[in-house]
């Protein structure tokens, strides 16, 4: 056990076994000088690794939350891709998130839990995984990954090879995706990349895969949602970002859309979010949405928070 910084922030390793087999590698901090008053678990996008969530979970962790961040399996940490080589992204949305999320539940007592899921960690809560018990949840930059409804053309064109010509390639003939090389953060799975590259070129992206019931899984979701992008992000514009909150139909969700300029920076992009040039202006609101969130929630019981009921604000 060590402490990060000014002696506020506790850190330690966690190992969490996936019942469908294999190990989630991460780390949770926690305020030094006493119990945490909420939990959060942040759930990563695809292909990012874990250290990118640091200095956003320290800085959750010295304002009184304890923070868990991990790899997916395959990924970073958590496994070698060619050792899960058949793992899908739907694997990770269906068993890795809520592992993650069940493991934090009963560790720090009677407390709130929350989520904050980047890109596909937001699908993943979208519908419904990981979820249970929450007080509430946020979603950073998650949107329907539609190949064709990138707006700018030669970025169109960059994806699209990636995801249609040169990932899957990859994935079939090495039995893994070097992410790395390609541009895309972490080397990941070759199930993950093929499920990926089929998603990308349905118009409504993994609601149009039969197989998943995935607008049927959203509407069940309930409770307050935080639903965020950025102006300058070159695959999560407003309307693909819509396209997965338009089906929280039994969710309270409020939208925001920030600029760079709102943070302060020159840019934000798809990832920036989580980097420290933001813990001055965008991190306190995000901040201050969920300790409203943690105010307005029940205890605990029995590993649950029972949720005051709500009508959907439309």
């Amino acid at each position: 056990m060590r402490s990060e910084g000014p002696t506020t922030v506790t850190t330690d390793e966690l190992r969490i076994q996936i019942p469908a087999g294999g190990w989630v590698v991460g780390t949770v901090r926690t305020p030094a000088d006493g119990a945490p008053r909420a939990v959060l678990v942040i759930h990563p996008a695809t292909a990012v690794p874990e250290r990118l969530y640091t200095s956003f979970a320290e800085y959750l962790a010295a304002n009184g939350y304890a923070a868990v961040t991990y790899d997916y399996r395959g990924t970073g940490r958590s496994g070698s891709p060619r050792d899960h080589r058949g793992l899908r992204m739907r694997d990770w949305m269906a068993d890795d998130v809520p592992a993650v999320a069940a493991w934090a539940r009963p560790r720090f007592g009677d407390v709130p839990q929350l989520a904050v899921g980047h890109s596909i960690g937001g699908h993943a809560l979208a519908l419904g995984h990981g979820s249970r018990g929450l007080a509430a949840f946020v979603t950073v930059a998650s949107h329907a990954g539609v190949t064709a409804t990138i707006p700018d053309r030669a970025e169109r064109a960059r994806v699209g090879l990636v995801l249609r010509a040169v990932g899957p390639a990859a994935a079939r003939v090495l039995g893994y995706v070097p992410g790395r090389r390609l541009g895309l953060g972490e080397d990941m799975p070759a199930a993950a990349m093929l499920e990926w590259s089929r998603w990308s070129r349905l118009p409504g992206y993994f609601f149009d895969d039969p197989t998943l019931r995935a607008a049927e899984e959203a509407a069940r979701v309930t409770g307050d949602v935080l639903a965020f992008g950025f102006t300058d992000d070159p695959w999560a514009t407003p309307a693909q970002i819509d396209a997965i909150t338009d089906r929280l139909t039994g969710a309270r969700v409020e939208r925001r859309t920030w600029s760079p300029a709102d943070g302060g920076v020159e840019r934000i992009g798809h990832t920036g979010f989580f980097r420290r040039g933001l813990r001055d202006t965008l991190w306190p609101q995000l901040l201050a949405w969920c300790d409203a969130r943690v105010e307005d929630a029940p205890a605990q019981k029995d590993g649950t928070v029972s949720l005051r009921a709500r009508k959907p604000r439309r």
